[in-house]
């Protein structure tokens, strides 16, 4: 991989890891990184937990709001990443706190059920019933549904995705605005960059193809599993797809960004030059993240302004 400048070193050090080897590990580790950087307290982000109905009992969601909004604000649902298998409120943090400055939008965080002890649909169930929920108690959390988006990132990008094909199919709830920031999309794991993309530091191609049978165990992939799978991406909310160039997910999500484009969806597709997956958390202050980041909130802002 032939990495940008800002970020070519950030790698150097970092020990070989498989974070399919063994979920709870990689779980228990990601939690420990996440406690070493604990969010500073904002004064201008309200968050609270609230438990909602799930498919299969309670599902506890982070709700961030402005503290200065006024009236209905939008309404963004955010599902994290973590190959499927991994991942917690405190994983998207970072972004959610993003999301609801930038936007000025209420940002609802899902603990979502996690593979391989819960696969497919687990997630994606737990993920639409949380979208359900915000849309019908919109007027007590202050969110306008007319104003409402899914975002999320990898696997929770493919997350996002399902959910606005779900939306589409089943007649609601509407949706304004898509969220994918290097999503995965595509089980088959057939493209050039799977392979070009190879480094066994990061989430590479051997990754994402891994990560895929723990998530779907036996189930055969559809459209709301692997988002690419779907053969009309037609009368969808408008998209803005992130993808890193040095990524092995970047192709299946150019793929899907250009046929939304061809289906009259409108799309904004940006591709962050020699980054690699999830490079902001190995360079958080790096210019290359802070820009990535900066342009994704404000189209997120434009969108549901």
């Amino acid at each position: 991989m032939r990495l940008h400048p800002e970020i070519a070193g950030v790698l150097d050090g970092v020990p070989p890891f498989d974070p399919l080897a063994d979920p709870p590990a990689t779980r228990a580790y990601l939690r420990s990184l996440l406690a070493a950087k604990p969010p500073a307290d904002d004064p201008r982000i309200a968050v609270r937990h609230t438990v909602i109905p799930g498919p299969a009992g309670d599902l506890t969601v982070r709700i961030y709001r402005p503290t200065g909004a006024r009236g209905a604000c939008p309404g963004v649902l955010y599902f994290h990443g973590g190959a499927f298998i991994a991942g917690d409120l405190d994983t998207g943090d970072g972004n959610c706190r993003d999301l609801c400055l930038a936007a000025g939008a209420v940002v609802v965080s899902v603990d979502y059920r996690l593979a391989p002890e819960h696969p497919y649909p687990a997630a994606f169930d737990d993920c639409y019933a949380a979208l359900c929920w915000t849309a019908d108690n919109a007027a007590r959390l202050d969110v306008d549904p007319t104003r409402l988006a899914v975002a999320g990132r990898s696997a929770g990008g493919a997350l996002a995705a399902a959910l606005a094909l779900a939306a589409r199919d089943r007649g609601g709830p509407t949706l304004a605005f898509q969220l994918l920031l290097v999503p995965a999309l595509d089980d088959r794991c057939a493209l050039p960059s799977i392979d070009e993309c190879a480094d066994n530091r990061i989430v590479d191609g051997r990754v994402v193809r891994g990560m895929w049978k723990p998530y779907l165990a036996s189930t055969e992939a559809d459209p709301y599993a692997a988002p690419a799978r779907a053969e009309d991406l037609s009368a969808l909310p408008p998209a803005y797809l992130e993808i890193c160039q040095a990524d092995a997910l970047r192709d299946e999500a150019l793929s899907y960004a250009n046929r939304l484009i061809a289906a009259g969806v409108h799309t904004e597709l940006h591709v962050v030059p020699g980054a690699f997956h999830l490079f902001e958390g190995y360079a958080p202050t790096s210019r290359l993240a802070r820009r990535a980041t900066a342009t994704w909130t404000s189209a997120v802002a434009a969108a549901l302004t």
